[in-house]
């Protein structure tokens, strides 16, 4: 299992396709690159691309034990990092149909066709549902509007088909998936990734139910764990590079995310319950 580090949570489309002063700012890879934020999360970058180096990983999915624990956040910040590189492609895919959130954080225009209908429609290509970012190598599919059962689209070999052309056209393609526990979709997804990450809310993720969720996916598959709200202050860090330290963010943020190997889980930090 490889080991992720200390991640600092906080992206441009064609202009006309985003909503002015609707970028959600936490999204700093993208909205402000030389953030000390955003250096943490190009250590997740590196982790990535060691993997697709030696391992030839390309597909990864970003998931959650439960709710409210910042998988999207962490998702669209990865793909962000990854898309800095200027000889990389990337795509991020909102995987989310039942609560999709990636194109309303990127503040784009809502409504716009995504994953939904390019499952559903075989003559829709990535292509056509597919956005791209401007100054970035970064693509975005968001879910679409999706009325059905999510299980019978996720399960489809249509699916499958689109992840696999992903793979075909994209260096790193990164899912933005529903949370493990309370449905079965990240799951379903399983087989058409390479590696999954877990983002854990380090004061509100229990014990048991990050347990659960890592019991759901072969050893092999989980890349490592986001700890996120880990309340550890990044002030000496800033003051070793000469960075001045922010404002504090919204209480619900939180300070940073915490990333070990899941090996390193026996104890488990203090603050699980």
């Amino acid at each position: 299992m490889a080991e992720i580090t200390r991640i600092q949570p906080r992206a441009s489309l064609a202009p006309a396709a985003v909503r002015r002063g609707a970028l959600d700012e936490h999204l700093v890879s993208l909205a402000d690159p030389h953030a000390y934020e955003a250096e943490q999360y190009r250590t997740l970058r590196h982790l990535v691309e060691q993997e697709h180096q030696s391992r030839g990983v390309s597909v990864v999915a970003v998931s959650s034990a439960d709710v409210g624990d910042g998988k999207t956040t962490t998702a669209i910040n990865l793909a962000g990092a990854l898309a800095q590189a200027t000889d990389r492609r990337v795509l991020l895919v909102d995987a989310d149909l039942r609560r999709p959130a990636v194109a309303s954080r990127l503040g784009l225009e809502p409504g716009r066709r995504g994953l939904a209908e390019a499952v559903f429609d075989a003559s829709l290509d990535l292509t056509a549902v597919s956005q791209r970012y401007a100054s970035f190598n970064l693509s975005v599919v968001p879910a679409g509007r999706f009325i059905g059962i999510t299980y019978e689209a996720l399960q489809s070999s249509r699916f499958g088909q689109l992840v696999a052309e992903a793979r075909q056209h994209y260096d790193h393609v990164i899912l933005d998936t529903p949370p493990m526990l309370p449905i079965a979709d990240a799951r379903i997804i399983g087989p058409y990734v390479d590696r999954f990450i877990l983002v854990v809310g380090a004061h509100r993720t229990p014990r048991k139910l990050l347990g659960e969720a890592l019991s759901l996916l072969p050893p092999d598959k989980v890349l490592g764990l986001i700890f996120n709200y880990d309340g550890h202050s990044p002030d000496r860090h800033r003051a070793y590079y000469g960075l001045e330290s922010p404002e504090p963010p919204p209480p619900a943020l939180g300070w940073g995310a915490l990333a070990r190997a899941v090996t390193g889980l026996v104890g488990g930090p203090g603050s699980w319950r």
